[in-house]
């Protein structure tokens, strides 16, 4: 592939990467209790970009025998594109994988089968009517990266995960969506204790279904747990501190920011929060050593101490911003264009226990998790309904709350955050960015975070 490169070059490239990118993906689905598909994939091709007179153009093909014809067309392309500059990077020559000690691809149906069963029974031990939808998911995703500077590097990184729906039905109805994931091999599905939370979160369903009150809509000081803290830190912090979107590139596709760029350094929220973004955890669904465009890792602080502190970069608008990448750039397939992406993306955890957390609440809400959430185009205005969630009195939890609302701005919920736990959790998701879409696998976390004296409304039944 280096003779693509030379070629490339000899016909008056500025510069050119290719990228070899080979996807495996399998899965399989149970619909109460009975396996209802199964379904193996592979998505094996080769990227182009190429920087000719400042504009850069991309171009795919899924066979390697056509990667010099696709080559030239892009750089015949680049013509007609937006001139842009790339920041200057090291030179790297690695290879890297994930750690892992069997391959999701060498495991016997059979033994997911009998996981997939022992999750649905969990759940059925539990004395009430559900629905049950459970899907296993494997991959191995492997890459050769090459640019025309002198950088080469070569990965490998395969991932477990899937999703388990549970709906359940006693003189109501409510559902239970969660997603797991992590990169590594089979074994790291043990770890995850699936067949334990299944049974435990059918629990939570009955309960609430059993026990749950209404909100009093009000003012209320409340702890939210790690689910609800990591979904805030991806989308209030992660989705607008992506320099792309800063710029308006995303604007037609994925909306745009509340941030602007001499926004670095303003105040958003209380000097106790920090929120990173680290792709280097090892065993993480988001877990790379190296980005798209052969930059290293690294754990980027994207608010300090309340502060907004560094934006996610690939090269093109580190160039801009007059600084180095800090690797944020991916591709989900050979076929699509690396994009800026966030990897793990979550609030540091504080030095307080849950029950230091509830000690001095009078009145007050704890939201464990949600059922729905959604945000605006610019990331400010957001909104999250809990579904597990228990009224506070008096530094004691109480009975089950059903359905609280948040709304409120993203400035005044990390404003309000008085304490911060020690519990750092992570849940998986699946982030979708860019046009065409590109799914990519991240861990959204967080600990408890205690806020103060926030408007918790009723969901509007219909």
């Amino acid at each position: 592939m280096k003779e693509i490169l030379d070629l490339l070059i000899r016909e008056k490239a500025d510069y050119a990467e290719l990228r070899i990118h080979k996807n495996i993906e399998f899965s399989f689905t149970m619909s109460n209790s009975n396996i209802e598909s199964s379904e193996y994939l592979e998505n094996y091709g080769v990227g182009i970009r190429v920087l000719k007179d400042g504009a850069l153009a991309f171009a795919s093909t899924n066979s390697l025998d056509s990667a010099k014809e696709i080559g030239l067309l892009a750089l015949k392309n680049a013509k007609s594109n937006k001139k842009i500059k790339l920041s200057k990077e090291k030179i790297v020559k690695r290879n890297w994988k994930a750690n892992y000690k069997i391959l999701p691809t060498d495991i016997d149906s059979s033994l997911i089968i009998e996981l997939l069963k022992d999750i649905d029974n969990s759940i059925k031990e539990v004395n009430i009517k559900t629905n049950r939808l459970i899907i296993f998911e494997g991959s191995i995703e492997e890459k050769y990266y090459i640019n025309s500077e002198g950088t080469e590097i070569s990965s490998l990184v395969p991932r477990v995960g899937g999703y388990i729906i549970i709906t359940a039905y006693e003189g109501g109805c409510i559902q239970r969506i969660f997603q797991f994931g992590e990169s590594g091999g089979w074994e790291r599905i043990k770890e995850m204790n699936l067949i334990e939370k299944a049974k435990e979160e059918t629990k939570v369903l009955k309960r609430i279904l059993n026990e749950g009150r209404s909100i009093i809509p009000g003012y209320y000081d409340i702890i939210i747990g790690s689910e609800i803290a990591g979904i805030i830190a991806h989308e209030g912090c992660g989705h607008p501190q992506e320099a792309d979107r800063i710029l308006g590139r995303e604007g037609a596709q994925a909306g745009e920011s509340y941030i602007k760029k001499n926004m670095m350094g303003r105040k958003i929220g209380s000097s106790i929060l920090n929120i990173s973004d680290d792709p280097t955890i090892e065993n993480s669904y988001g877990f790379y050593l190296y980005d798209d465009e052969g930059v290293e890792a690294r754990k980027k602080k994207l608010i300090y101490e309340g502060r907004i502190n560094e934006f996610l970069h690939n090269r093109e608008t580190a160039y801009e911003f007059g600084i180095n990448s800090n690797a944020s750039a991916r591709a989900s397939s050979y076929s699509r264009e690396p994009i800026i992406r966030m990897s793990n993306t979550f609030i540091e955890p504080g030095d307080y226990s849950f029950e230091e957390l509830l000690e001095d609440i009078k009145n007050g809400i704890y939201i464990k998790s949600f059922q729905e959430w959604n945000i605006d185009d610019i990331r400010w205005n957001h909104r999250y309904v809990g579904l597990e969630a228990y009224l506070i009195e008096n530094g004691e939890l109480k009975y089950p709350i059903r359905e609280p609302v948040i709304e409120a701005t993203t400035e005044l919920l990390f404003s309000s955050i008085d304490a911060i736990g020690n519990n750092l959790e992570f849940q998986a998701a699946i982030c979708g960015k860019g046009q065409p879409d590109q799914g990519i696998q991240v861990w959204t976390g967080g600990p408890c975070l205690r806020l103060r004296n926030i408007f918790i409304k009723k969901r509007c039944e219909t």
